[in-house]
């Protein structure tokens, strides 16, 4: 086979319509748009906000509006007293070994953050993305340290 013998699926590819170019091409005279009215003038058909008494279309999806940013971060949230149950002391708490404990499913994920709710007793050696200052307090106070990463 030679590139010259490439032929699209049958039925893939269809003519473009030309309408308007006399009645014997099966379109001719209205070129589809029947007689008269809103439907057969130019311009018809654009504007989204009119539905003639309707709720209009943008007003009934507000949710579809804005736009999704591509560069948001998500982190994956780890708080104080998670860390107190899964590891022990004096160990070192690295997004590789958070994702061993099913904080996430790889240390891929997403960047790590370490955030203050509850307490914390032993003392860890924390390597995350982003720390709260509470969380920091906390873990320095139980005799830890906390180290921040680059995302």
């Amino acid at each position: 086979m030679k590139l010259h013998d490439l032929r699209s699926a049958e039925g893939a590819r269809h003519r473009r319509k030309r309408v308007g170019r006399g009645i014997s091409a099966g379109q001719g005279k209205t070129a589809g748009r029947g007689q008269k009215g809103q439907g057969a003038r130019r311009g018809s058909g654009g504007n989204v906000y009119r539905e003639g008494g309707n709720l209009p279309f943008v007003r009934k999806l507000p949710f579809k509006r804005g736009f999704t940013n591509i560069n948001k971060i998500y982190y994956v949230a780890v708080n104080v007293d998670d860390l107190e149950d899964r590891f022990e002391a004096n160990e070192v708490v690295t997004p590789e070994s958070l994702a061993s404990v099913g904080f996430a499913k790889s240390a891929d994920d997403g960047p790590f953050a370490l955030l203050g709710r509850g307490e914390i007793t032993k003392p860890l050696n924390i390597k995350v993305h982003r720390c709260t200052a509470s969380a920091k307090e906390k873990v320095e106070k139980a005799g830890g340290t906390v180290e921040i990463l680059e995302a």
